[in-house]
């Protein structure tokens, strides 16, 4: 999930520099310029994270209810981040399916 906020934070960092000069700004200094993943992508990737951090917490909590060396506060920590990756995916979803709505309400 932490790379799914980090593309986002660098895509709106690289936004006041698209209004000038458009995707140019996004070029390497002597290349041609660098395709941005498509939205599905960076989708999938993190639900992907989501996942996985899903099921470290799952480990975790295994661990500590069969007594193989996981602390409390490690269980409660991974279970935690967790939480906070599925309740981002489940609020970027809400806003996805508005968004969609509100263009679908749309009039032309």
């Amino acid at each position: 999930m932490q790379f799914a906020i980090n593309a986002a934070t660098a895509g709106l960092a690289a936004a006041p520099n698209l209004a000038g000069n458009g995707l140019a700004a996004l070029a390497p200094a002597g290349g041609q310029p660098v395709a941005p993943a498509p939205f599905s992508d960076l989708l999938t990737d993190a639900v992907g994270q989501v996942n996985q951090l899903e099921g470290q917490a799952r480990v975790a909590v295994d661990g500590l209810m069969s007594g193989s060396g996981v602390d409390v506060h490690q269980a409660m920590i991974a279970t935690q981040k967790a939480s906070m990756a599925f309740e981002l995916a489940l609020a970027v979803r809400n806003k996805a399916v508005q968004a969609y709505q509100q263009v679908i309400g749309m009039q032309f």
